[in-house]
């Protein structure tokens, strides 16, 4: 017959192969410690026990528990694994509960946790046999919570897994949709229920960032709270997915993550989203997943903008055509023939439509009305400024008597009608064909120059510039006499100030070197071309800078 020794060791052995038979069926992790931990209570008739392991960082969690209170389990310390068998409060903790076994609990080569139990029943201590079969039984249960936790592990992957695989297919769809929308109210709206639908959130903000400033697309956050959030960030301030624990970043109220949406690693919007409805923290698919979709939508609002301002340029430049028609329109198609004179014309806008002008006018048989004006600036702004004088000049020409007194005249009705920062300057004259003669008044203009055998002479007589002030004395008016082979070029800033490529002024001077040689032969249509020519090789390589008006007329 046995001894009784020998029947309690068979008993125990007997007990611990029902032990592994029982842990090792199951894969999930709370049935397997409460194996262990109702095993324990029953083998050593205590009631009180439980199973603590370490987290990521070897900090101990209480994962099961039997006789404990929730108000004791709360005093459980936050104490690493390495710590805790010379932890002042894990000794506290244990004398407060009244538990005398710690056993640590190792698999894989390492310490994951331990099972405290508390005294026994009737008083007796834990033997050494008792802890040798408590060793035992968390040896055989330890790869039953091996098992359980890369399980656990496992299903946590599938899950974050078909996760990623819904969003993937959440993204790809929502791509094609974002790539079809140019509109940019549309945009928000899916961007809207695309975060709703998969983050769960029920406040959110989807502000862009523009040169104006920032715009609201939409909000459920108090404006208040946003407006006085948003006056003191800057889009360069956020680079990267920011949450509440982000170092010295404060974010609004009820905001918990700031997701920026940028276009080559600019930000040009970000999306505020508040507590999930679930309860449940942001994990990084769900980030990665809101910065993707933020991504596809200001692409998409961007391409929005740009087709926008496409389709207004598109209307602008459609405008400015008709404008420059007009002005063309404004300018004279055809120059008047005469007997002794002859008259050519250049123009040409250093934009769509320009501000300069130019006339010639048949008064009489006799009488012939050239002018020439340059007003500030340039576009439609010049532009409409141009055809207010000519209006100005047309209404003049039917009824006037000398051009000094309509020149004042003029100057008023520009100054009434001119906006504060423009003028006009402005030089005409009448050419008498009987007499050879030419009277004129020069209103700040460039003077034109009168070319005559190697000799150049600068009709500068007249007064101030149009549209400063209204007049307040009299203009100057000047007679000079024209002989045949005489030549009078009349030409605005465009011509002595075109640039060169290196920023060189074209000049006064070297405009005056290039005539002073001219031949009392050539006609005024050379006279131009040779200018021109010149101009283009001074400044090639460079955009016009400002409009280019001559007008040449040579004496016969």
């Amino acid at each position: 017959m046995l001894n009784t020794g020998t029947n309690s060791a068979m008993a125990e052995f007997s007990a611990l192969v029902d032990f592994s038979k029982l842990i090792n069926s199951s894969l999930d992790l709370s049935l397997s410690l409460n194996n262990i931990l109702l095993t324990s209570l029953s083998k050593f008739h205590t009631t009180r026990g439980l199973i603590a392991l370490t987290d990521k960082n070897s900090q101990l969690i209480v994962k099961a528990s039997k006789g404990f209170t929730p108000q004791l389990l709360e005093q459980f310390p936050k104490v690493s694994i390495h710590q805790c068998s010379d932890h002042e409060a894990f000794a506290a903790f244990m004398q407060n509960t009244r538990t005398v076994v710690c056993r640590e609990i190792s698999f894989s080569g390492e310490n994951r946790g331990v099972i405290i139990l508390g005294s026994r029943l009737g008083g007796n201590e834990y033997t050494n046999s008792d802890l040798e079969f408590l060793d035992t039984l968390l040896n055989l249960g330890a790869s039953a919570i091996e098992n359980s936790l890369n399980f656990e592990e496992m299903k946590r992957l599938n899950k974050d897994l078909d996760t990623r695989i819904n969003q993937l297919s959440s993204l790809f769809d929502l791509g094609k949709e974002f790539s079809g929308i140019l509109e940019v109210s549309t945009v928000t709206r899916l961007l809207t229920f695309s975060i709703i639908g998969q983050l769960l959130v029920s406040k959110y903000a989807i502000i862009t960032f523009g040169q104006d400033g920032y715009n609201v697309l939409d909000t459920k956050i108090q404006a208040d709270l946003l407006e006085n959030w948003l006056g003191r960030i800057k889009p360069e301030d956020i680079t990267e997915p920011l949450s509440l624990d982000s170092a010295g970043i404060d974010l609004p109220e009820k905001v918990e993550l700031v997701i920026p949406m940028q276009i080559k690693g600019e930000t040009k919007g970000i999306i505020l989203l508040g507590k999930r409805i679930n309860g449940k923290e942001f994990s990084r698919t769900d980030i990665e997943f809101a910065y993707s979709v933020g991504s596809l939508a200001i692409i998409s609002i961007e391409n929005s903008r740009l087709f926008q301002e496409a389709l207004e340029k598109q209307r602008l430049e459609k405008d400015l055509e008709i404008a420059r028609n007009i002005q063309q329109n404004l300018l004279p198609k055809k120059l008047p023939r005469m007997k002794k004179f002859e008259i050519a014309s250049y123009n040409k806008s250093a934009r769509q439509v320009g501000g300069d002008y130019f006339d010639v006018i048949k008064l009489d048989s006799a009488r012939t009305l050239i002018a020439i004006a340059d007003v500030s600036g340039k576009g439609v702004q010049a532009a409409l400024l141009m055809a207010n004088l000519q209006a100005f000049l047309k209404s003049m020409c039917k009824k006037f008597g000398e051009i000094s007194e309509a020149t004042g005249l003029i100057n008023d009705l520009v100054t009434e009608n001119i906006i504060i920062g423009s003028f006009i300057t402005f030089f005409w004259g009448i050419l008498d064909e009987e007499n050879s003669t030419f009277t004129y008044v020069n209103a700040g203009h460039n003077p034109p120059l009168l070319l005559r055998e190697g000799t150049i002479t600068k009709l500068k007589l007249g007064g101030m510039i149009l549209g400063i002030i209204p007049t307040m004395a009299p203009y100057a008016l000047e007679t000079v006499e024209l002989k045949p082979g005489d030549a009078l070029l009349l030409f605005t800033d465009g011509v002595t100030e075109a640039m060169s490529a290196g920023g060189v002024e074209y000049s006064d001077e070297r405009l005056e070197e290039l005539l002073i040689n001219y031949s009392p032969n050539s006609t005024s249509s050379e006279l131009i071309e040779k200018i021109k020519s010149d101009i283009e090789l001074f400044t090639r390589g460079a955009v016009q800078s400002d409009d280019i008006t001559m007008l040449a007329m040579k004496a016969l």
